[in-house]
């Protein structure tokens, strides 16, 4: 499998990184594309029908498939098959820049609301619905399920002999990883942004909790990776003489990536979901308003009741 994989020669810099060089078995841009193809056509069928989809909701997941793409497409992939600090930046990407566009993209809900009635759009919404009620979608995306995965994915790979051994197994291991990266960026982040219907929604409050976690371990494993005295992987360590880059140097600047892009991303997740929050309550707030004009406040006539019968004497503290 190994001979299958593309490998540049020339020294990286960005005119390099950004060449078109696809991998001779371009797995993740077929991927990419296919997602896209997709969502415009389940777009278009709303359309059709005179129902109207948030177009920016379609612009981000179209972005999110484009920078899919993009990092696993361009010729920064046949550098990240050597160089450490482009894989960890391709690392994060997949986990942390991707997902959360292709979230906020609500490909779930566009897919239930523009699947044909027939017996082929039954069987999708079945398998989906399946899925929102099953014990395997509640165990996929409960944290602790998904929170030791992304651990594992940091921590577990890099400081034990793992990653030599996936990555030392060729193209099919390398394609392998970075999709297991964005199967997890995306279970992870889905509890974070929950733009579909989830089978166990989290409270704000825990996924504020997880934004501040989520900054915690990209910083503290990135201090690790630029601290370690030895190279971690030995795939890392083939650099071309010719290069002339010091595969410690490389070894730091990637602990760098992990530490400094796991931040933004996270951070950026932190104010969607305040501001999700702070949305919730108005509608919250606006209901319960509501439902006192008509009503009346039920709770607040207790209590005054409650006051005047303490008053009375009738009842005692």
């Amino acid at each position: 499998m190994a001979d299958f994989t593309w490998v540049p020669t020339k020294a990286p810099s960005i005119q390099t990184f950004l060449g078109f060089e696809l991998q001779p078995i371009p797995v993740i841009p077929l991927l990419a594309g296919i997602l896209a193809l997709f969502y415009i056509i389940g777009w278009i069928r709303l359309a059709i029908q005179g129902r109207r989809w948030p177009a920016w909701r379609g612009v981000l997941f179209l972005l999110g498939c484009l920078l899919l793409a993009a990092v696993m497409g361009l010729a920064i992939e046949g550098y990240g098959q050597v160089m450490f600090s482009v894989f960890m930046f391709q690392q994060m990407t997949l986990m942390m820049a991707v997902p959360p566009l292709l979230l906020l993209g609500a490909p779930g809900s566009l897919l239930l609301r523009s699947s044909p009635r027939n017996l082929p759009g039954r069987i999708v919404l079945k398998l989906a619905i399946f899925g929102l009620r099953s014990w395997v979608g509640k165990v996929v995306v409960h944290p602790l399920f998904s929170i030791p995965l992304f651990l594992v994915l940091f921590y577990g790979l890099y400081l034990s002999n793992a990653a030599n051994f996936v990555l030392g197994s060729g193209i099919g291991g390398h394609i392998g990883l970075e999709l297991v990266f964005l199967f997890t960026g995306i279970i992870f982040n889905a509890t974070l942004i929950p733009a579909d219907p989830l089978p166990v929604p989290e409270s704000h409050v825990v996924r504020i909790f997880h934004s501040f976690l989520e900054a915690g371990l990209h910083a503290f494993f990135g201090v690790i990776v630029m601290m370690a005295s030895l190279p971690l992987v030995d795939r890392f360590t083939q650099m071309p003489a010719s290069w002339g880059i010091d595969v410690m140097e490389d070894q730091k600047l990637a602990g760098g990536i992990a530490w400094a892009y796991g931040e933004g991303p996270a951070v950026a997740i932190l104010l969607v979901v305040l501001i999700t929050w702070s949305r919730q309550e108005s509608k919250n707030n606006a209901v319960r308003d509501r439902e006192v004009a008509r009503h009346g406040d039920k709770d607040l006539d207790a209590y005054n009741e409650y006051l005047k019968a303490l008053n009375r004497g009738e009842v005692t503290i």
